[in-house]
């Protein structure tokens, strides 16, 4: 029996879960308050805060800590790299406390499983899948002009497994379908997974593609400009219009979709407009990343926590229904997630990979 502790350090919280093999005996989340959080200056100095609190949680189940020999966490915002499981080494480290990409709750990841598993003998540090997971064709990375890239920062943990989870159903190999995988959350993603890779997708971290309860979404850039270069508002005011203010929070002064999906069903017309703009601009993406693979389909999954909007999945549904069979995973489990990837590793299925980026 493999033993594995996966971790989810999330802005305010704190996640993580104990495997056994594939049977989860603990899942607990730590809810950090404002004040607790408001003595750090930055989320990499929440390190030593956040790293104690998981093992005495575990103690407290009665859960032997020593027996545990697979730690996994989330991976950061380090340099980009190949979907896959990661051994994590001093580099991906250094580079998770730099923030290269930005700070993020993600960083402690690594930085907290790698803590643990140097406190039980024999235990290894893993990553799965990681937001910055980087998979893009060439031609993809084109943004317009020399000095712009496109990124590839997404749901990466949650679209490939429940992508894999899908191929499990229909009896498949996810390395052997097209697939369009429709992340739905406080951030939207809508990725093009051709035969296993992600060879497409929106950077859902600085707001790029549709609107969605916390983020503006791609913005109709001459008049981004014209504000930036205003002198009305300064470099944070915009960046939170961007990413934090944008979206649902913009239009209907609230990030909570079961909000505005209530306020949508009781007549409010316009959180009914709004909530089908952002079901309007999720489809349309769909519809490029049909494109991308060609418009060889074999299904579009819808993933994440407003996919438990019955009325947001029928209307992207009958919108691209021509496209491909439409399916939903509503929720998310990155915990599973997680512990999966590692037991695949513990049994052999698959060789956990090195953090060597080569563009530093």
């Amino acid at each position: 029996m493999y033993k594995i502790l996966a971790i989810n350090p999330g802005s305010t919280s704190t996640k993580f879960a104990v495997y056994f093999d594939e049977k989860c005996v603990l899942n607990k989340t730590l809810r950090h308050s404002v004040e607790e959080l408001s003595k750090y200056r930055s989320v990499i100095n929440q390190f030593d805060f956040r790293k104690g609190l998981i093992i005495d949680a575990v103690v407290a189940e009665g859960i032997n800590v020593d027996e545990i020999k697979w730690i996994i966490g989330r991976g950061g915002l380090t340099y980009p790299m190949e979907s896959g499981v990661y051994r994590v080494n001093n580099l991906m480290l250094e580079h998770a406390q730099q923030g290269i990409f930005g700070q993020h709750a993600s960083n402690l990841g690594p930085l907290i499983a790698d803590y643990i598993a140097l406190q039980i003998p024999n235990a290894r540090a893993f990553i799965a899948d990681p937001v910055v997971t980087d998979e893009l064709e060439p031609v993809a990375r084109l943004a317009g002009h020399p000095k712009f890239e496109r990124r590839s920062i997404f749901h990466a943990l949650n679209q490939k497994a429940t992508a894999r989870i899908h191929a499990r159903k229909v009896e498949r190999r996810y390395e052997a379908m097209n697939l369009i995988v429709v992340h739905l959350g406080g951030g939207i993603s809508v990725g093009a997974h051709k035969k296993g890779r992600v060879v497409d997708v929106n950077n859902a971290f600085d707001g790029e593609g549709p609107f969605s309860p916390e983020r503006s979404g791609t913005l109709p850039v001459g008049q981004l400009i014209e504000l930036c270069f205003s002198g009305k508002y300064s470099f944070d005011q915009v960046q939170r219009m961007v990413v934090g203010e944008g979206g649902y929070v913009a239009y209907l002064g609230t990030n909570s979709a079961q909000e505005v999906q209530q306020a949508a069903a009781q007549g409010d017309a316009k959180a009914r407009l709004v909530q089908e703009a952002l079901g309007y601009q999720v489809s349309k993406l769909i519809g490029e990343m049909a494109v991308v693979l060609d418009g060889n389909i074999d299904a579009i999954l819808l993933t994440g926590g407003l996919a438990f909007n019955n009325d947001l999945v029928d209307y992207i549904t009958r919108k691209v229904t021509f496209i491909g069979p439409v399916f939903t995973y509503p929720g998310e489990d990155e915990l599973q997630a997680l512990a999966m990837n590692a037991l695949r590793v513990a049994r052999g299925e698959i060789a956990p990979k090195i953090y060597a980026p080569q563009h530093q």
